[in-house]
């Protein structure tokens, strides 16, 4: 028993890994090809015990939509899409080409290529274009992972999208303790930390900062 979260060392962490994650073999090649193909920008990509994670939600949650925004080379779009039911869709929203040829690859791969509608535009843009559609109110669950000055905006945006008693889950929302200090922030830095103060005060939401990976904020929409 503990009265806090317990210090992942390298040693426990491949331990956590040994017995807590069933990865599918299609996302551990994934996560190979990434590393080959971006091995300066490897850390964008999620970590396996967070894929699992949000497919484990995705399946709580029973849901059928669902957005993504910040793709990547496809890692959480996919541990998602094999989550969902074979109606289900997700739409992922990223405006790079060169990175997301890979997620494209490993969604046919997978099968589940049809399952996802990637749109490649600025993702403020296709959020607005998505309310515009009729979609405010139907998501069931959100992944946040893009560009952190633009947090706040995504996640108002996502807000709207979502279902009363839907979940949005932000990313790297520790960012690395940086947030935590008292001087000198960067860009990067200030911005993470304000959101958190902005999603820590904001009553639409339930909250729930888990401190895995790089820190994920769960934030359920209660109306």
């Amino acid at each position: 028993m503990t009265i806090k979260t317990t210090q992942i060392t390298p040693t426990l962490y491949n331990y956590l890994i040994s017995v807590g994650v069933r990865e599918p073999e299609i996302l551990a090649k994934l996560r190979d090809e990434t590393f080959s193909a971006f091995p300066d920008d490897v850390q964008m990509q999620i970590s396996p015990e967070q894929g699992a994670f949000f497919a484990m939600l995705v399946k709580m949650l029973s849901a059928s939509l669902t957005l993504e925004i910040g793709v990547f080379t496809g890692y959480s779009s996919l541990s998602v899409a094999l989550a969902l039911p074979d109606d289900g869709k997700i739409i992922a929203c990223d405006n790079d080409q060169e990175s997301t040829k890979i997620a494209l690859d490993f969604w046919e791969k997978a099968g589940v290529k049809d399952k996802i509608d990637l749109r490649i535009a600025p993702a403020t843009d296709t959020l607005d274009s998505l309310i515009e559609e009729g979609y405010e109110g139907k998501f069931d669950f959100v992944f946040i992972d893009a560009d952190k000055t633009n947090y706040s905006s995504y996640y108002n945006k996502a807000l709207k999208l979502l279902r009363t008693g839907g979940v949005c889950a932000i990313d790297n929302v520790l960012w690395s303790g940086l947030p935590a200090t008292n001087f000198n922030l960067d860009q990067d830095s200030q911005a993470i930390r304000d959101f958190n103060e902005m999603v820590y005060a904001d009553k639409r939401v339930s909250i729930s900062l888990i401190p895995i990976a790089d820190g994920v904020t769960l934030a359920r929409k209660c109306y």
